[in-house]
C-alpha cells in the first residue's frame, strides 16, 4: 500500500509506475479524495474550536444573567455537536474510501524492470546447466509416476475432485526427502530460521501481504472466516506485523515448509493433467525482513539461495527477470526461476523471488528503530520459493528418468532416502 502523502508529493512518478503496469493514472483521483478529507478535518477542527469557545461563553452569559444569550449559545453548541458527529461519520467514510482505493493499487516497478504486457516481455538473466539428451522419448512426470504405480490421480479425484494427487511409497518419500533437503540447506548454509507457522489466517494477515481484498477468489476460505494460506509468505511476513523492532534484529531470514492452497481461479484448461497446477501443494518458502538500503542485495542473495537447490540436484534451469506486465501485485521486481522439464520440452516456473519494498510493511504497520536514532522506519519485505516441492519432484522424475521407467535418485537426496539409489516399479 502507498503512503498518500508520497502520492501527493510524487504524483507523476506514481502515475508513471502505474502506466508501466498497464494501468490508468490514479494520483489525481486519490489526491482529490484526500483533499476532501483534509477540508473536512479543517471544518471539524473549526467546529470543535467554536464549540469550546461557545461553551465558555455560556458560563459568562449565565454569570451576567443574560439568559437570552445563554440560550442562543446553548442552541449553537447543540447544533455544533450535531455537525461534528455527522462530520466524524463522514470522515470515517472517507477514510474507508481512501483505504479501499489504495488497497487494490499494485506496487510500482523498479526502474530496472523491463516493460512488457505479459510473459513474452520477460528477460533471461542466465541459464545454468545443459538439458540432458535421452536415447528414448522422455515421458512427462504423470506418465512416469503412474507407470511406477506410485502416483494416483484417479483416487484423488474420488476423494477431492480435480487438481489433486495421491503419491505413495518411494515417491511420497522422495517428496519428503526434497522438502527436508531444502530446509536443511537453507537453515544450515544460508542462515534462514525454520518456522512452523499457521496454515489458517485471518483477514488482516492476508490483507497485509496483498492477497486481500483483490485476490479473494484465488484463495480458499473456511466457513468460520479463516483463509487457507496460498503460500507461507502470508504467515511468515506477518510475524513482524504491528511491531517496531530494533535494526540490530535485521536482516530476519525465515523459512517454512508448508502445504499451500490455491483455488486456481482463471486457470481452467491450463495444466489439467499432472501435478503442475494443483489446489493443494507443498512449498519451502523464504522470507526476508530488511532495512530499505539492503533490499536489492537481499533480493539477489535470496534468488541465489533458491538457485542453489537446483544446482545441488543437478537440474538445468534459467532465471528470468519478469516484465512489468507479468509481476505479482505486491512486487517491485521479480525473478522467476524456471526448471527444465524434458517431458514437456520446456522450462517451467519453480520459484518466484520478489522484493516488495515497504508495500507490505505499510499494510502490516511493520517498522524498525534505526540504530543511530530517529523515527521508526518501515521495513522492506522479500519473499521467494526455495523451492516448490511438488514441482521439484516433477523435475527430478523427468530429468532422472530411465528407459526402463525407473528413476535415479540425485546424489544430494540419497541420504534422505535411506540410501535408495533408484525408484523402480512396485
Amino acid at each position: 500500500m502507498f503512503d498518500i502523502k508520497w502520492i501527493r508529493d510524487n504524483a507523476q512518478t506514481f502515475d508513471e509506475g502505474l502506466r508501466r503496469r498497464g494501468l490508468e493514472p490514479q494520483a489525481a483521483s486519490v489526491v482529490a479524495l484526500d483533499d476532501k478529507r483534509r477540508a473536512l478535518l479543517t471544518a471539524l477542527q473549526d467546529a470543535q474550536s467554536r464549540r469550546n469557545a461557545a461553551s465558555k461563553e455560556i458560563g459568562k452569559a449565565k454569570g451576567a444573567k443574560d439568559e437570552a444569550t445563554a440560550s442562543r449559545l446553548m442552541a449553537e453548541v447543540a447544533s455544533l455537536k450535531d455537525t461534528i458527529a455527522k462530520g466524524e461519520e463522514e470522515e470515517r467514510t472517507l477514510d474507508a474510501q481512501i483505504r479501499d482505493v489504495l488497497s487494490v493499487i499494485p506496487n510500482t516497478p523498479r526502474p530496472d524492470v523491463p516493460g512488457g504486457a505479459d510473459e513474452t516481455g520477460n528477460v533471461e538473466v542466465r541459464k545454468v546447466g545443459t538439458p540432458g539428451k535421452f536415447d528414448f522419448q522422455p515421458k512427462q512426470h504423470f506418465e512416469i509416476g503412474e507407470a511406477l504405480g506410485l502416483m494416483d490421480f484417479e483416487a484423488a479425484q474420488k476423494i477431492s475432485g480435480a487438481r489433486f494427487v495421491v503419491t505413495k511409497g518411494a515417491l511420497a518419500r522422495l517428496e519428503r526427502a526434497i522438502g527436508s533437503f531444502m530446509l536443511d540447506l537453507h537453515t544450515s548454509e544460508f542462515g534462514y530460521t525454520e518456522v512452523n507457522p499457521p496454515l489458517l489466517v485471518k483477514d488482516h494477515a492476508a490483507y497485509g501481504t496483498g492477497n486481500l481484498p483483490k485476490f479473494a477468489e484465488d484463495l480458499f476460505k473456511t466457513t468460520n472466516d479463516f483463509w487457507l494460506i496460498p503460500t507461507a509468505e502470508v504467515s511468515l511476513t506477518n510475524l513482524v506485523r504491528e511491531q517496531i523492532i530494533d535494526e540490530a534484529q535485521l536482516p530476519m531470514r525465515l523459512t517454512a515448509w508448508t502445504s499451500c492452497f490455491r483455488s486456481e481461479a482463471g486457470a481452467a484448461g491450463r495444466d489439467t493433467r499432472g501435478m503442475i497446477r494443483q489446489h493443494q501443494f507443498s512449498k519451502v518458502e523464504l522470507v526476508s525482513i530488511v532495512a530499505p538500503e539492503k533490499a536489492i542485495d537481499e533480493h539477489e542473495r535470496m534468488t541465489s539461495c533458491a538457485e542453489e537447490v537446483l544446482k545441488r540436484l543437478g537440474l538445468p534451469y534459467r532465471t528470468m527477470l519478469l516484465c512489468t506486465g507479468d509481476m505479482g501485485f505486491a512486487s517491485q521486481k521479480t525473478y522467476d526461476i524456471e526448471v527444465w522439464l524434458p517431458g514437456q520440452n520446456a522450462y517451467r516456473e519453480i520459484s518466484s523471488c520478489s522484493v516488495c519494498g515497504d508495500f507490505q510493511a505499510r499494510r502490516m504497520d511493520a517498522r524498525f528503530r534505526p540504530k543511530d536514532g530517529g523515527k521508526p522506519v518501515y521495513v522492506n519485505t522479500l519473499n521467494g520459493s526455495g523451492l516448490a516441492v511438488g514441482r521439484t519432484l516433477i523435475a527430478v522424475l523427468e530429468n532422472y528418468q530411465q528407459a526402463d521407467g525407473s528413476v535415479v535418485i540425485p546424489d544430494a537426496l540419497r541420504p534422505y532416502m535411506g540410501g535408495i539409489a533408484q525408484i523402480q516399479k512396485v
